[in-house]
């Protein structure tokens, strides 16, 4: 027997009356979340570019972090992640965040070394 979608976004914060008007809610968040990106993209706040978090500019970590927003939420509702037992949720949902934070740790290690290399000259061994 199937059941019923639930009509509700952001932990019953917004609720819906049928599925058409939840399909534009989330449309609606997922662009506005899209529309900041595209904003920042273009304007590049010189507050966001100038400060540096972990060896990265701050607007490249919102950009990571609003990137993981819009996944988790297109995977929580549109492949009704919150319907499933929690182990499920958790393994279908940390393990590429903690692959993707991988990811930035590697590509940050090797961007420093190039940057280095690059600063101060190619050595050349001598044999």
């Amino acid at each position: 027997m199937a059941h019923e979608h639930k009509l509700e976004i952001f932990r019953g914060l917004w609720k819906f009356k049928s599925n058409t008007q939840k399909i534009w809610g989330v449309l609606a968040f997922l662009t506005l979340v899209t529309a900041v990106e595209v904003v920042l993209g273009i304007y590049k706040p010189a507050v966001l570019t100038g400060t540096y978090v972990l060896g990265m500019k701050l607007l490249n970590w919102i950009f990571i972090i609003l990137t993981l927003v819009k996944a988790y939420y297109i995977s929580w509702d549109f492949m009704h992640l919150r319907d499933e037992k929690s182990a499920l949720r958790r393994a279908i949902v940390w393990t590429p965040i903690f692959l993707v934070l991988y990811l930035v740790f590697i590509l940050l290690v090797e961007a420093n070394y190039i940057f280095e290399i690059y600063k101060d000259g190619f050595v050349k061994w001598n044999f």
